[in-house]
């Protein structure tokens, strides 16, 4: 992926070095497998995964819904960097109505969904009822909210196989370049271009649907 410079102030430089949530390589690996003709990314921030998955998956169609102006610009940005803005559709807030428009349609979609706390109203399958057939990949934010993860899980228990996938500690040993170099570099240095800058241990549940079919 080309990156537009400055376009991302939050945790820029793991994004850059590629070991950003490695944690979620797996589930991502397990995506690009499946082929979804459809990828939603509410909270898209500058793009990282909305752009990443549009590269990866050349034959799925990608909405990005996310709230900031000045992300949305950046992620325009990328998108047409990469050439991919012709699959890419850019959207505001997403709110459970847009949700619900947005997978209305598709058997198959695949939703990413980062919303600092917002997952407690956007994530109900009683309000979007298109969600019970989505594979869903969402961080949880329990600093935000808390009991938020068992609030998510007791709504997809019935309809989803849930796996939750906890942060690991990110150490010196995460930089991936291994030089004569870097033996010059401090190791106060290195914490910082390898963290994530999290205010707690975050998790993630990979959910997909009991019944699908792939």
């Amino acid at each position: 992926m080309r990156y537009n410079a400055g376009a991302d102030g939050r945790v820029h430089l793991p994004k850059l070095l590629g070991i950003y949530e490695r944690e979620l390589n797996g589930c991502f690996e397990q995506a690009c497998a499946l082929n979804f003709p459809l990828v939603i990314d509410v909270g898209a921030a500058e793009g990282y995964y909305a752009v990443g998955m549009a590269l990866r998956n050349p034959k799925a169609r990608v909405i990005a819904f996310e709230a900031e102006s000045k992300s949305r610009v950046a992620l325009g940005e990328k998108a047409r960097l990469n050439n991919v803005e012709s699959r890419v559709e850019i959207c505001g807030k997403c709110e459970p109505e847009d949700l619900k428009r947005a997978l209305m349609g598709t058997q198959r979609p695949f939703l990413i969904c980062d919303v600092e706390g917002y997952e407690a109203v956007l994530l109900n399958p009683a309000a979007v009822l298109p969600l019970r057939r989505a594979f869903i990949l969402v961080e949880l934010h329990e600093f935000i909210e808390r009991g938020i993860t068992e609030k998510i899980r007791e709504r997809f228990v019935a309809t989803h196989k849930i796996a939750q996938i906890w942060q690991q500690e990110r150490t010196i040993a995460d930089f991936p370049f291994k030089d004569f170099y870097m033996r010059w570099l401090p190791e106060s240095y290195l914490h910082w271009a390898v963290s994530e800058s999290r205010p707690e241990r975050m998790s993630w549940f990979w959910m997909k649907p009991i019944h699908a079919t792939a």
